[in-house]
């Protein structure tokens, strides 16, 4: 049993266990939001995708208050991982996080245009992310509607 206790960004979020207390951040398989706060990966983002970091930042801001809105503190969620592929390389959690209606976390940001699919940590669903995050694209969707980020 889980709980979401604090939402760091659009793809990064912290858990607590209900009977354990023990919380650890969670990075979400398969997709990429905009950072919110400066720092290399920001430095990094700016280069790659030639958008102004304060620009990334509003993204990436509003790519966290989707998840404030859909999975705020408190929400009970499930999370599931794949086997081998457990953590990142910064030692973070990798899962997708089931929602309690049953919908994925990770699946609405991409589909919604919040978050873009990546490769950058092996995703068994990533084929799938690639595609909602085309028609998301096409539907400027989220994020889509002001960048294509």
């Amino acid at each position: 049993w889980l709980i979401v206790s604090a939402i760091i960004d659009g793809d990064s979020i912290y858990v607590k266990g209900i009977f354990t207390g023990i919380e650890k951040e969670i990075r979400l398989y398969g997709i990429d939001a905009p950072e919110t706060r400066n720092g290399r990966k920001l430095r990094e983002d700016e280069e790659k995708t030639r958008v102004a970091g304060e620009m990334l930042r509003f993204m990436g801001n509003q790519s966290k208050e989707f998840v404030m809105r859909i999975c705020p503190p408190g929400t009970s969620v499930t999370i599931y991982t794949e086997p081998g592929n457990e953590t990142d390389f910064w030692g973070r959690q990798l899962a997708y996080i089931i929602l309690p209606d049953g919908t994925c976390l990770n699946d609405l940001l991409v589909q919604e245009g919040f978050a873009k699919a990546t490769d950058e940590y092996y995703c068994s669903e990533l084929p799938k992310y690639q595609v909602m995050n085309w028609d998301a694209k096409l539907a400027k969707k989220g994020l889509y509607a002001i960048s294509l980020f």
